[in-house]
């Protein structure tokens, strides 16, 4: 199941790349890109039909796509409005965001109201059950504010006690033998989710209507039913099939199939889908608050599942539980100051990648060329160098924040790469001291200006397949994000906060908010991050298009658990890229796979704020979701 360093898990490799010219150095991006799509779509459909019997030659051969007036062909227009917009992974979470508007709600009532519907509609990739980042563009203060919503590992289980009983699932043969580290299933990944208390955190300070109404449109749909999604449907299989493989370390999975998979079945795109377990859940939490997950009756409910199963975590737990505002840290790049948050996420590997990248131009090659891509996969690697180095709970940890994000670091960083090879391998650097899954991605903006970045997971896949009695929602695996290495940063310890994957961000221009984005999906977010603002602010491409373009997905190299893969990596691109890149980079030393699903590329929605106060919206292909405007 998708997860930071697992997504080749579910590659579905495209093996039918096809020779085309290289674009001649004075046609514009956009006209270069759809010759490139075009031809590639008519190319390959010849091929297949070569591939037929003879006698049905004819019948084999596809239909390709049309074209449009004014960009890309493999693209589609954004998406603009004025008193509001939701950009979400399912149509009916962003029309729900919208509605709240209407209602008088804030962009931040509609994002709880979108998030609550996609841990109904989008199961496969977040819920209440997990954690939750946000950053937020308050007009009123014109601040950016932070929250960090992630929880923490239970109390009362130490670290040695957890590698006992992580040696006795191996001896009794629950482990697979290729599963290292953190068990992916079951209760000894779980932490305490971080979700409801970020939603009311955030609702206390920028709030308009009672979270029973921000709520209720997800209570009567959980009631009454909505229809499944293609790309999610596709997603519920995968996770089946993850916890069927994986049976052994889930304590009990009786409550998850009774919801989502009755009868060994999983929900089908169209099949009207019901759960009026999570209807109930929301409804209490809006009618007597956070107190009622961390305190009060589903609380006590989850300590009774726990003791049931034997798992660690505790009523106590719950109820110490509390996140954390924090202050967003940004780097200039080429006119624009990009925010993330900071550890226990990896927002700041964004950030270095773009101080490293900012010390050459990537406008001097084109955008599909192999020289870009191999200078932005090196920077990427690089980064990743030090969040498997640094990048933990500040808490526990010495983290070299300022460093980290300094122009000399940057450059001193660059300095390492070879314009010519891939380097096999590269180290964390030596900043100063100064005294990786599933996931939702949506954002929302209002008619007054506030503006939404929020980010929420359960990371692999749905889970960990534990789902609380009566409950509705399945709990997290966040903690197979630990390390087990004593002398890691990221080691685990009791009320300790995991590395986290997944990250909101924000960019703003000349002092005024510009861009509230993200892009789900493990350690692609990142470098996904990335790739979406060079092809903004390098390469000129719409907010649509430059989420809708060829990405590449570097999977590999040393992570912040200490169970390191091979240091080279993978480099996976999508069919788009052309064959003539492809091949140059092997040339360079990458190990490149074209992979055609979409899965491990991540899943992109922006909204971009215009100088006059219009929004400019985006979705992507790869998900079910739109982008609605009022």
């Amino acid at each position: 199941m998708p997860g930071a360093h697992h997504a080749r898990q579910m590659d579905i490799p495209y093996h039918a790349m096809l020779e085309r010219k290289w674009m001649h150095r004075g046609m514009k991006l956009h006209q270069y890109l759809s010759v490139v799509i075009v031809s590639f779509c008519v190319l390959g459909c010849a091929g297949h039909s070569m591939n037929a019997n003879d006698d049905n030659a004819e019948a084999s051969v596809t239909l390709g796509g049309g074209g449009r007036p004014n960009a890309a062909s493999w693209s589609r227009s954004a998406v603009y409005g004025r008193n509001g917009m939701a950009s979400t992974a399912h149509p009916l979470a962003s029309q729900i965001a919208i509605d709240v508007l209407k209602q008088g709600g804030s962009a931040l009532d509609g994002a709880i109201a979108a998030n609550a519907a996609l841990g109904l509609m989008e199961p496969t990739g977040n819920g209440i059950g997990g954690d939750m980042f946000f950053i937020i563009w308050d007009p009123k203060t014109e601040q950016l504010y932070g929250y960090n919503g992630s929880g923490r590992a239970p109390l009362g289980r130490s670290l040695a006690k957890l590698k006992s009983q992580i040696a006795a699932l191996r001896e009794s043969g629950a482990m697979p033998d290729g599963m290292i580290g953190m068990p992916q299933r079951g209760s000894l990944p779980v932490t305490v989710p971080g979700t409801v208390d970020g939603w009311f955190a955030a609702h206390e300070r920028f709030g308009k209507l009672p979270m029973s109404d921000v709520l209720a449109p997800t209570v009567r749909y959980a009631r009454e039913g909505f229809p499944i999604t293609p790309v999610i449907a596709y997603h519920f299989e995968r996770n089946l099939a993850a916890f069927k493989e994986q049976e052994a370390l889930i304590e009990e999975l009786d409550n998850a199939a009774a919801i989502w998979f009755p009868d060994g079945t999983t929900p089908q795109t169209g099949h009207v889908f019901r759960n009026p377990d999570l209807a109930n859940t929301l409804e209490l939490l809006g009618e007597k608050g956070r107190a009622a997950f961390y305190e009060g009756e589903l609380a006590e409910v989850m300590d009774a599942y726990f003791k049931r199963i034997g798992a660690d975590l505790r009523l106590e737990d719950l109820a110490a539980h509390e996140g954390e505002w924090v202050t967003p840290s940004s780097v200039h790049y080429h006119g624009y100051d990009v925010y993330e948050l900071p550890p226990n996420g990896q927002g700041f590997a964004a950030l270095q990648m773009l101080n490293i990248l900012k010390q050459i131009d990537l406008r001097d090659y084109p955008r599909g060329s192999a020289e870009a891509f191999h200078y932005m996969v090196e920077a990427k690697r690089l980064a990743f160098e030090d969040v498997a180095r640094y990048y933990a709970d500040p808490v526990s940890a010495e983290i070299p924040f300022e460093s980290l994000l300094s122009e000399a670091y940057g450059k001193e960083r660059f300095a390492l790469i070879d314009p010519a090879r891939a380097t096999p391998e590269f180290g964390p650097g030596e900043p100063k001291l100064e005294g990786q899954g599933d996931t939702t991605y949506l954002t929302v903006a209002d008619a007054g200006g506030m503006m939404v970045s929020l980010i929420q997971s359960n990371y692999r896949g749905m889970g960990t397949g534990l789902v609380p009695d009566g409950l509705g929602f399945m709990l997290q695996n966040r903690g197979e994000l630990f390390s087990l290495d004593e002398g890691h940063p990221n080691v685990y310890a009791p009320g300790k906060r995991p590395f986290h994957t997944i990250i909101p961000a924000f960019v703003m221009k000349d002092g005024e908010p510009f861009m509230s984005f993200g892009l789900m999906g493990g350690a692609m977010q990142p470098q996904g991050h990335v790739q979406v603002l060079v092809n903004i602010i390098d390469f000129g491409m719409d907010v649509q298009t430059a989420g809708d373009a060829a990405r590449f997905n570097h999977d590999g190299g040393r992570q912040p658990t200490g169970v390191d893969e091979d240091l080279l990596g993978t480099l996976l691109v999508e069919p788009g890229v052309p064959a003539e890149t492809i091949e140059a980079l092997r040339a360079m030393g990458h190990l490149v796979e074209v992979d055609g699903s979409g899965a491990p590329f991540g899943g992109y929605q922006a909204i971009m704020r215009l100088p006059d106060g219009v929004y400019v919206g985006a979705t992507e292909m790869r998900k079910d979701g739109t982008v609605v405007a009022w």
